[in-house]
């Protein structure tokens, strides 16, 4: 390492993405993927958009049972 380093024209926040991109890498169990690839082919949508989709459906749920 340096002694000393020059930030003089440093930015920053130049690398930092906002936590709202941040992507979570989610490990389905292999029938669970089996299930969602097949479930997001026939509705012709992204597997992230259905398990999206899904998973408000059961926020929702959980909201109105409380």
């Amino acid at each position: 390492m340096k002694k000393e380093y020059d930030f003089t024209n440093a930015e920053q926040g130049k690398f930092c993405r906002p936590l709202d991109q941040l992507e979570i890498p989610v490990y389905l169990e292999r029938d669970v993927r089996k299930s969602l690839l097949a479930t997001a082919a026939k509705a012709k949508k992204s597997v992230g958009a259905l398990v999206n989709d899904l998973l408000r459906n059961d926020l929702e749920i959980a909201r109105s049972l409380q």
